[in-house]
């Protein structure tokens, strides 16, 4: 397979996947992938980390398929279902091709925040090996939407 680059589909403060306060992401059930913590603005977009089909779509979250049997999944907030997708606007539909830098999603972090929820976004390689997974940025670094964030051989 090819490596695959992914890019950062929003602006936020890189954290590891276990930093996410749901065991779902953080014990990596699901898969292996990095976390960011969005800044805290009314409104934000959300792009496509890469080249690929809108798969799962929901207003909190999207499964991209890449190829190669590779799907990404973006998780807008933590819980963020119970919202019924206030505060979130799709810009695509499910099946929809799209190229990587794509806007898919606009959020409000501010609102997910003052529901009382977590914003921390989960971005997982769905059901990879944690060793195909290179991470471009560290902890800590601040990224932008856009940014190259992971490699995924």
């Amino acid at each position: 397979m090819t490596t695959l680059r992914l890019l950062s589909p929003l602006a936020g403060v890189v954290r590891p996947v276990s930093a996410v306060p749901d065991p779902v992401f953080a014990e990596g059930m699901v898969g292996p992938g990095i976390a960011l913590e969005p800044q805290h603005v009314q409104h934000q977009t959300v792009l496509a980390p890469a080249d690929g089909v809108v798969g799962a779509l929901h207003p909190h979250a999207f499964a991209l398929e890449l190829g190669e049997g590779r799907t990404i999944l973006v998780h807008l907030g933590i819980d963020t279902v119970g919202l019924a997708g206030q505060g979130f606007a799709l810009h695509v539909e499910g099946g929809q091709t799209v190229r990587a830098g794509d806007r898919l999603v606009t959020w409000s972090p501010v609102d997910v925040s003052a529901a009382g929820l977590a914003t921390i976004c989960p971005v997982v390689a769905l059901q990879a090996d944690p060793g195909l997974l290179t991470h471009l940025v560290a902890d800590g670094e601040t990224v932008e939407a856009g940014q190259p964030l992971l490699d995924w051989a």
